[in-house]
């Protein structure tokens, strides 16, 4: 049976994951790190978008992209970042074969019922994520960092992120979109502790 056409969604906002092959830490440590980072920054260079958010867990990868009319689709984006990725790793380890365990999963934030909202939510859930599996005590001390963008003005992190609109919608100056979506943190975090 064909799979299913992936809907392109131009102009879009995208939360695209991925999972390492027989879902191994093939990601775990600094080498992970430096393949995802390096991997982004060229894609960066090559394509026109907006990431929104990027983060590493030991065997697999969070992305919310933005795409744009008449510019490359969602899928050119992390087929290039993931081949990159397999690329570096299978080089660096003298391997060969399958890096990647399945295509990308993909959803579109502007089809959820409220959107900004679940963006809001969203970038905490990635944020912590690597606190949920072990690897960081704060989402503001991982990987990639990016949510420190939602927090500082003028944060600089190891890849360029922008700031989503449904973030800068959130008030009149920084201060005040900030203190607003540390709302969500919060609701993220008695989120967490019902279910332990």
């Amino acid at each position: 049976m064909a799979r299913k056409l992936r809907i392109k969604g131009q102009g879009l906002t995208h939360h695209c994951f991925s999972r390492c092959h027989g879902k191994k830490n093939l990601l775990l440590g600094k080498y992970g790190r430096k393949y995802f980072i390096e991997a982004i920054k060229m894609c960066q260079e090559k394509y026109h978008f907006e990431l929104v958010a990027a983060e590493i867990v030991a065997n697999h990868i969070h992305l919310v992209i933005r795409t744009f009319e008449q510019q490359p689709s969602i899928s050119h984006i992390m087929q290039f970042i993931k081949a990159r990725i397999a690329e570096k790793y299978n080089r660096a380890m003298g391997t060969t074969g399958a890096f990647w365990n399945e295509r990308f999963g993909s959803t579109i934030i502007e089809e959820a019922e409220d959107p900004q909202q679940y963006l809001l939510w969203l970038l905490w859930y990635i944020g912590y994520n690597p606190v949920r599996k072990g690897i960081a005590r704060n989402p503001r001390d991982t990987a990639i960092g990016f949510i420190n963008c939602y927090l500082a003005e003028n944060c600089e992190v190891s890849v360029k992120i922008t700031l989503h609109p449904y973030f800068t919608r959130l008030g009149s100056c920084f201060e005040e979109r900030v203190n607003k979506f540390l709302f969500y943190e919060d609701a993220h975090l008695k989120r967490l502790a019902l279910c332990f």
